[in-house]
């Protein structure tokens, strides 16, 4: 790797465990690699020992993302590349953070007998959101995991049965395009706008499983416009790409919400597909309520992208282009 000559401090860790120091360095060390590039230090390796020089702050970092990230590994946890990142981040805001606290506050999936985990602070904020409160607004950039965490939490609460029902819903606006006449019956005209719930969906449950849910109405996947003149007792509802409602249809799918049941709300009001002059529903909505006893509303940035690297590049990049 890399050298640093005069380096202002030097350390040195031992991993016991071979493998999980494996994990913790990842394929060719690429895990880091990643280190160095963050916090220019300089990280030389032999066997499952490291050395770590650089300037005291930052290799002072670096020891506290490896040691708690190993011992994460060594908990069951699969550290990804993504996740160097995000502890580097979580740690540079607050120094006394413990990873394990973010990163382990699991959403368990039974079916799948897998854990989804938050992987930001503001991921972990929002999760803790849903689980306070009955709405809940979700505002930020694609590949923040609004829609995914907002799915995961409400399949976990309908498998321990704490709802009746699970419904996920969309407006059906067309993203820019003019796709014309859709041939088929209602479902497959509308099914291509919802496809990102079902994939969602597909995720945490097997095919079949989601397939008998849907049969059985413990799951429904509708365009917006479906939910007008009901009443959803017991159920958990998630309205996605919200950003796309007009105030009205904001105003009636808010107003849905029956006894015993939690909705939470997702949009990144950057990517409004609606035309020029009609104003967007979420920012509305904001406008409208925020500071109402029991809403929460819970905004996410381009720090918090979660997608491959070059999704939070693309975003920072657009919205310095919007500013100036």
């Amino acid at each position: 790797m890399k050298g640093k000559p005069n380096a202002a401090k030097v350390i040195h860790l031992k991993f016991d465990d071979n493998k999980a120091a494996r994990d913790l360095f990842g394929t060719a060390d690429q895990n880091l690699k990643s280190i160095e590039k963050s916090l220019g230090v300089d990280i030389h390796v032999r066997g499952s020992d490291v050395k770590i020089a650089g300037e005291s702050t930052d290799v002072q970092l670096g020891e506290k993302v490896l040691n708690e990230l190993y011992q994460m590994i060594k908990k069951g946890y699969p550290v990804m590349g993504s996740d160097i990142e995000q502890a580097i981040r979580t740690l540079t805001r607050n120094s006394q953070a413990r990873l394990e606290s973010v990163f382990l506050d699991s959403i368990f999936i039974p079916a799948r007998k897998r854990a989804i985990t938050p992987r930001s602070p503001a991921q972990k904020e929002y999760i803790d959101a849903i689980r306070k409160n009955d709405l809940v607004l979700s505002v930020g950039p694609a590949g923040t995991g609004k829609t995914y965490l907002a799915v995961a939490v409400a399949v976990a609460s309908l498998l321990k049965k704490q709802y009746r029902k699970l419904i996920l819903c969309r407006p059906a606006v067309e993203a820019g395009e003019r796709l014309g006449f859709l041939p088929g019956d209602m479902k497959e005209k509308v099914d291509p706008y919802l496809r990102p719930l079902y994939d969602a969906l597909y995720d945490m449950l097997e095919v079949e499983q989601v397939a008998r849910m849907i049969a059985s109405d413990e799951i429904e996947i509708a365009p917006l416009a479906f939910m007008r003149g009901r009443t959803l007792h017991n159920s958990f509802v998630i309205l996605d790409e919200a950003q796309n409602c007009t105030p009205m249809q904001m105003k009636m799918c808010l107003t849905r919400l029956g006894m015993d049941s939690k909705m939470v709300v997702t949009g990144d009001v950057t990517q409004i597909d609606l035309p020029e002059s009609q104003e967007s529903g979420l920012l509305d909505a904001i406008r409208i309520l925020d500071g109402v006893e029991g809403i929460d509303i819970h905004y996410f940035t381009e720090v918090d992208v979660v997608r491959h690297p070059l999704v939070k590049r693309v975003v920072r990049a657009y919205d310095d282009t919007d500013k100036t």
